[in-house]
C-alpha cells in the first residue's frame, strides 16, 4: 500500500464472462462504500485493455470485484503481479485451483473434506445419454453463480437437453440433497453459518432476483453442524491456498446427521453487495459494509 494521505483504490469491475452483471453490482456497490471509507476510488470496466488502463490510472491497490472467467481464475491475478500492483482475494495459484471445480474437489478431498462423486464430461456425451446414474447435476467446471447448472432428476427419462453456448467439457456430479448452506472465511477465521432457505432449485434467479432467497444467519441448526461448516470451510480456504476473503458452500442432509454434511464449492470473490451472503455474515459479527471492503483493501498484497 502507497504511503499518499488518500490511496487510490482501483475497482475492477463487469468484465467479459458469463457473471458480468453480477460483478457489475458488486463492483459499483464496493466502490461506493469505499469512497465512504475515505479512499480515492477509480472504476475500470475491465476490457481487452485493462493493463493500459491501469498504468494510466496508477493505483496504490486494486479491487478486484470480477466473477467468474478471466476475472476469478488467475488470469487478472496474474497481469496484477507482473504489474506489480497490490491486489485484493486470492492470488494466481489459488484462484485458478478453486475456479476449476473438478480440480478443487480433487483437492479438497485429499485433504479430508466431504465430497460428492463427480467426473467430467463430454457436452455431446452427456446429452446422448446418462453418464451417471440419476439424479445428478451438470454444470460448467469453470463458471459460478450457478450459471448453465441442470438438475437431472431421479427416474427422469432422458439425459438433459444442455443448451448450446456450454462448454465442450462440463462436470457431472451426483446430487446432494438437503438445506443449503455456506461460510465465510475471512482471512484465517470463519465467520459464520448462513442457512439459505429457497422454494426450490437454489438458481442464479434464486441467488440474485428480489425475493429468490432468504437467509438465516447465524443458521438454526445443530451445533455439530454449525461447527463443522466453521472447519471445513477454513480448511477448503488453506487447502486450495486461499487467501483474504473466500465461502465455502454446503449441502446438508439432515436425516444423516454430520454424514449428511457434504462441501460443494469454495468461492474465493464472493458477490459483494450489502446483502450478499458474505457481508451479510461480517455484520453479523459486528463489521459493516464499509468496515468489510476497508479489510479487504488493506488485506491486499502482491504474492499472494
Amino acid at each position: 500500500m502507497s504511503s499518499r494521505a488518500t490511496p487510490k483504490v482501483a475497482v475492477l469491475l463487469g468484465g467479459p464472462s458469463a457473471e458480468r452483471e453480477v460483478s457489475l453490482s458488486t463492483g459499483r456497490e464496493c466502490a461506493a462504500a469505499l469512497r465512504g471509507e475515505g479512499f480515492e476510488v477509480v472504476e475500470l470496466d475491465a476490457g481487452p485493455d485493462l493493463a493500459a488502463r491501469l498504468a494510466e490510472a496508477a493505483p496504490d491497490v486494486v479491487f478486484n470485484a470480477l466473477h467468474g472467467r478471466w476475472g476469478e481464475d488467475g488470469c487478472v491475478q496474474g497481469m496484477l503481479e507482473w504489474m506489480r500492483i497490490p491486489y485484493t482475494h486470492s492470488g494466481v495459484l489459488a484462484s485458478a485451483l478453486a475456479l476449476d471445480k473438478q480440480r478443487s474437489k480433487e483437492t479438497f478431498k485429499a485433504a479430508g473434506l466431504p465430497v460428492v462423486d463427480s467426473r467430467l464430461a463430454c457436452s455431446a456425451e452427456v446429452r446422448a445419454r446418462h453418464v451417471m446414474e440419476p439424479p445428478y447435476v451438470v454444470k460448467p467446471n469453470n463458471e459460478g453463480s450457478s450459471v448453465g447448472v441442470y438438475l437431472v432428476h431421479d427416474g427422469a427419462n432422458g439425459p438433459p437437453q444442455l443448451s448450446d453456448d456450454m462448454p465442450d467439457v462440463v462436470m457431472v456430479e451426483a446430487f446432494a440433497p438437503g438445506r443449503e448452506l455456506t461460510t465465510t472465511v475471512m482471512g484465517d477465521r470463519a465467520l459464520t453459518v448462513t442457512d439459505i432457505i429457497t422454494e426450490g432449485w437454489y438458481d442464479y434467479d434464486a441467488k440474485y432476483k428480489p425475493g429468490g432467497s432468504r437467509h438465516e444467519v447465524p443458521a438454526n441448526i445443530p451445533a455439530p453442524i454449525f461447527d463443522a461448516c466453521m472447519d471445513y470451510a477454513v480448511r477448503a480456504h488453506q487447502a486450495l491456498g486461499c487467501r483474504g476473503i473466500s465461502r465455502t458452500d454446503f449441502r446438508w442432509d439432515e436425516a444423516r446427521g454430520l454424514d449428511g454434511l457434504i462441501l460443494l464449492e469454495t468461492n474465493t470473490q464472493p458477490g459483494m453487495t450489502p446483502t450478499s451472503l458474505s457481508p451479510e455474515q461480517a455484520a453479523v459479527v459486528g463489521m459493516d459494509f464499509g468496515a468489510f471492503c476497508r479489510w479487504i483493501v488493506e488485506d491486499a498484497s502482491c504474492n499472494r
